[in-house]
């Protein structure tokens, strides 16, 4: 039942969008110059009851399509049983004719032909007087059978001279009975508007919230989105076949006509917010069939905002508001409207090649055996490598090259770009699979890969920019051309130059820190005898930090990329003056295990083992075992694949890290006692 009322509440609001439609497009000030009277009086009194009724007719479709979902289904009701009763006086009105035709006004019994139609008559008025009842959920069907008083006079043999004044009659008491219900009930849609007022003022909370509330309630009430993308298919589905077959359709072929039907389906405030709608659900669709194809079904738990459409349908709103298209003749409206869907098109490849990215990436860093997983991601990234370039292709040779198809080319470009450069990065990792071994500076080559392709757009972002101020200066200039400039000026030029030079001199300082950091020695690292904290691999190489944790030098670098603090205890990796020897170069000594006669734990010590909470908290320096060291690490709140991310992340930056700190506890404090054993027994 919950299914059938979300369908009845979609249902049956469309018509009343689809007579606010209408009524948009009525030219009343045409029909109005055409009316002819007698008197100048006349005229303006017809004027004045056409306008009347149009303003009305908008009146009462808005207050039919925001009642509550009961009360539709009540007033559509009233209207079945309103067409019923027309339709039973219609039918006595026809047996009447009938009657007077045939001449006959005797007794029924004695006359075959008028016994038939007197009994069709009356079976069918009884039919429709208890569908009627049925309707109004009442046992009164006398209520409805005023229609009924023909049929019984004629069974009294009363004249047929009469029996049209009776039908006549019987349709005033029907008249009479609907207007006292329509009085009894005029006051229902006040009386709604006022309760529902009620409920919002009874909310103690400030005006600007009260809004909000209103209008989120009445959106996920009235299923705003469904209710005009079903509007929307619906005129669409009319204007197809109201134009299918004609002469126009056949010599459009069946591109343009598609694209014709469009543009006649958007050419009022209603229509084009339900072609926003049918754009947005349409993008959502593309994108969660490319998650589907990527990732299978668990991939379609991604709740990205920015990847479920909204960015689409708000693109094609806000550019068709821009340009005017409700205001423009139909040639017109459909040229823009095939721009403006190119447009969308182009977004949607834009948001595909990033849900590619980070799946392609990740089945090279995580060095995934799955030949099929690989083969539909290279797949996705020669689809979106080849036919933005097919789109450009496409386009250019419509139109002569100006600032907007520039716009337009560019974002092709850029998204073959950014997709080329994925495919290069994967690369890498593939060949580094390939050798076993790690490829020698690839950090240095993955983040030189991402800098070129930056550079590129960025370079593609200067031209845009670059034409388009070129042809304001001394082509055509117009505010809406201005604007996008300086918007495309700033989000991509302005903040892709800041990002870039951010990501330089964090590298840059990054390898400055390293650089001035002491180097572990073949003895330390022996007496350390501990992985990497990073990355989980053994040492052959480290530096020392100035708190005295072992790492190697690439991990720590970009580690710093991310923050300045020491990914173990958290301390400045910054020299200090409490630490002289280190800041001078020399290493910082190392923790090491005391001879067993030591090894009575004192306070300090206990504290540093435990932590200042008596959390047992396992570090680098600790001299654990190679089972404990194996638990500790398997306990680290890290995973590798977030870790090959931080590697390989575009730009140096952040994003997508998870917070590597590798630490890790056990499930119990440590006795002070069973530590010592422990440690006696590993010497």
């Amino acid at each position: 039942m919950p299914r059938l009322e979300e369908l009845a509440n979609v249902v049956l609001r469309v018509p009343s969008i689809l007579v606010l439609d209408m009524l948009y497009k009525c030219d009343i000030d045409s029909f109005t110059d055409h009316l002819k009277a007698r008197t100048e009086d006349m005229l303006f009194k017809y004027k004045y009851v056409i306008w009347n009724i149009y303003y009305l007719g908008h009146i009462v479709s808005t207050v039919v399509l925001l009642l509550p979902l009961g009360h539709i289904i009540q007033l559509y009701l009233h209207v079945l049983c309103t067409l019923l009763l027309y339709m039973g006086h219609q039918i006595v009105r026809d047996y009447v004719r009938d009657e007077a035709q045939y001449g006959y006004d005797g007794a029924l019994f004695l006359d075959s032909p008028a016994l038939n139609r007197f009994v069709t008559a009356l079976t069918s008025q009884i039919i429709v007087s208890t569908l009627c009842a049925f309707l109004m959920r009442t046992r009164r069907v006398w209520l409805f059978s005023a229609h009924l008083l023909p049929l019984l006079a004629r069974v009294v043999s009363v004249p047929l001279d009469w029996l049209l004044t009776l039908c006549s009659v019987s349709m005033m008491i029907t008249g009479a009975e609907m207007a006292v219900f329509l009085l009894a009930n005029l006051f229902v849609p006040y009386r709604l508007a006022r309760a529902t007022y009620r409920e919002i003022m009874a909310i103690e909370v400030t005006e600007l919230y009260r809004l909000m509330a209103v209008v989120v309630s009445l959106w996920h009430g009235f299923a705003v989105p469904v209710l005009f993308s079903v509007f929307w298919f619906v005129l669409f589905g009319v204007q197809l076949v109201t134009n299918y077959g004609t002469i126009t359709a056949v010599q459009q072929g069946p591109l343009l006509y598609l694209l014709t039907s469009v543009s006649e389906c958007c050419a009022s405030p209603y229509s084009l917010l339900g072609l926003t709608f049918v754009v947005s659900y349409t993008a959502l669709g593309l994108l969660s069939l490319c998650k589907f194809y990527l990732g299978g079904f668990n991939a379609l738990q991604n709740h990205n905002v920015m990847h479920r459409g909204v960015t689409e349908g708000v693109t094609l709103l806000l550019l068709a508001l821009q340009t005017g298209l409700l205001d423009m003749t139909a040639l017109q409206r459909c040229f823009l409207l095939f721009i403006i869907l190119f447009i969308v098109l182009t977004s949607t490849l834009q948001s595909m090649s990033e849900i590619t990215e980070p799946v392609v990436l990740g089945l090279g860093a995580s060095r995934n055996r799955s030949v099929w997983k690989h083969l539909r991601g290279l797949s996705m990234c020669g689809f979106l490598l080849l036919f933005p370039g097919f789109m450009a292709y496409k386009i250019s040779q419509f139109f002569n090259m100006d600032f907007w198809l520039l716009i337009l080319v560019s974002s092709c470009m850029l998204t073959s770009l950014q997709v080329t450069g994925t495919l290069l990065i994967y690369s890498l990792f593939m060949v580094e699979v390939w050798r076993g071994a790690a490829l020698p500076g690839l950090d240095e080559i993955v983040y030189y890969v991402n800098g070129v392709c930056r550079v590129l757009e960025f370079a593609v972002a200067v031209c845009v920019v670059a034409y388009g101020a070129w042809e304001s200066l001394w082509g055509e200039w117009s505010w809406m051309g201005a604007s996008v400039i300086v918007i495309h000026s700033y989000c991509n030029v302005w903040l892709r130059a800041q990002a870039g030079w951010k990501s330089f001199l964090l590298r840059q300082e990054a390898a400055r820190k390293i650089n001035v950091l002491p180097r572990a020695s073949a003895e330390q690292l022996q007496d350390h005898n501990d992985v990497c904290a990073i990355c989980f691999q053994d040492m052959t190489s480290a530096v020392i930090t100035y708190c005295g944790h072992f790492f190697h030098g690439n991990c720590l670098r970009k580690w710093l990329y991310v923050q300045e603090t020491c990914p173990m205890c958290h301390a400045s990796i910054k020299p200090s003056s409490a630490n002289p020897t280190a800041a001078a170069g020399e290493a910082p000594p190392t923790h090491q295990n005391p001879p067993p006669s030591e090894q009575q734990p004192s306070e300090t010590h206990q504290e540093e083992v435990l932590g200042p909470q008596g959390d047992n908290v396992c570090s680098a320096e600790t001299n654990c075992d190679e089972s404990e060291r194996k638990y500790s690490n398997s306990e680290r709140n890290c995973s590798k694949e977030s870790l090959q991310h931080l590697h390989y992340g575009a730009n140096g930056d952040s994003q997508g890290v998870a917070n590597p700190v590798p630490s890790c506890s056990s499930h119990g404090e440590v006795d002070p006692e069973v530590a010592s054993q422990e440690l006696r027994e590993a010497d």
